[in-house]
């Protein structure tokens, strides 16, 4: 205290005596990772002025004893010994990039440092809705994909080369201590490899994480044949890869759109074609569509709704082959529209010549 021991707490802390609290608990802690007895075991010196910036800041941190203390120069009741731990304190670094924590000084942590191994980028997966045409046919599409990339301030180092200088990290010792319960832990310091020297400093850019978000356009090639829900894989165009490690992949879902006309059937084309009664009847030669023009399909006489006919390598190419698959016609007989008694009387007169019992047998197969 000022009035026992004559000493000024504000020098003791470094501090202006108009300094904010924010002021006296950043020089306190900064003092604190360097002073505390479990850091410095056995140093009687780091000791004693552990127990002086303790004091002063028990004092400065209460706002009505550092009244009293500012007033009259006496810290009051102010605890003789020292009364601060890192118990429940926080002494994350606030200096910047290279300042230390006592998160660092802990063995088991694994602390981000620039030197890790190689390690993979992650995957990106994005879908997109392709025309059934485009599908069939393939197609050259444009995504837009948001991704990690390369920093290019650091180049995807990390850091940047700054001239040498005594670490900031480790005080120039090249390790770090730390106490748990009686047991005092040394390792190098991970920031200067033990050296206590620093040549490199984390980017500013991307704060050591040697990536940044970058919004690019692809062209992506959708190969002939693919159908919904199928997916293409695009090389290197995922999130960029740390420490050297290789980029992910970028996945793309295909979403094929309906057709008017085709569905797929597997890997075969199937449409529907509709009939009139007399070309089912007495057979028939008409144009059906294909994905590359048409194609003349002969239906024999007698054909009944829903018979198939297929016209080979008429359909969708294989993704795996490249070859083209087979088209199925479905025929539909369609009833026609009597709008007249002509009609009517021509169709009675072809029950009466053709009086077959087209549903002869049908109800026995439901016994």
């Amino acid at each position: 205290m000022r009035g026992s021991n004559d000493m000024d707490f504000y020098l003791i802390l470094g501090v202006e005596r108009s300094a904010s609290p924010g002021e006296i608990r950043r020089a306190f802690k900064r003092l604190a990772r360097r002073l505390h007895p479990g850091i410095n075991p056995g140093d009687q010196v780091a000791a004693s002025q552990f127990q002086k910036i303790s004091e002063a800041y028990e004092t400065l941190s209460d706002p009505e004893r550092r009244h009293r203390y500012d007033a009259t120069g006496n810290a009051g009741d102010a605890s003789p010994g020292p009364s601060f731990g890192f118990e429940g304190f926080d002494f994350s670094a606030s200096g910047g990039a290279t300042s230390a924590g006592f998160g660092d000084l802990l063995p088991p942590r694994d602390r981000a440092g620039f030197h890790r191994g190689p390690t993979r980028g992650s995957d990106l997966h994005h879908s997109i809705t392709v025309a059934f045409v485009d599908a069939a046919r393939g197609d050259q599409q444009t995504v837009t994909v948001t991704r990690q990339d390369r920093c290019r301030s650091c180049e995807g180092a990390g850091y940047l080369q700054i001239p040498e200088r005594r670490c900031g990290h480790c005080f120039g010792t090249g390790a770090l201590r730390s106490v748990r319960r009686h047991m005092v832990f040394s390792k190098p310091c991970t920031l200067c490899g033990g050296s206590g020297r620093q040549r490199e400093v984390r980017c500013p850019t991307c704060g050591g994480d040697q990536t940044e978000t970058r919004t690019e356009l692809l062209t992506v090639a959708v190969p002939p044949g693919l159908a919904d829900g199928a997916r293409v894989r695009v090389a290197g165009k995922g999130h960029v890869g740390r420490n050297g490690g290789e980029n992910g992949d970028l996945y793309l879902t295909i979403h094929v759109e309906p057709h008017a006309l085709f569905t797929r059937e597997g890997d075969d084309l199937r449409i529907v074609v509709p009939v009139a009664v007399h070309e089912a009847a007495l057979g028939a030669r008409f144009e059906v569509p294909t994905l590359d023009g048409s194609v003349r399909l002969r239906v024999p006489p007698g054909t009944q709704s829903g018979q198939r006919f297929r016209l080979r390598e008429r359909g969708l190419p294989s993704p795996r082959s490249g070859r083209n698959r087979d088209l199925i016609v479905e025929v539909r007989v369609v009833l026609p529209s009597l709008l007249d008694e002509r009609s009517k009387e021509l169709l009675r007169e072809f029950g009466r010549i053709n009086q077959e019992d087209v549903r002869k047998g049908w109800a026995a197969q439901a016994l």
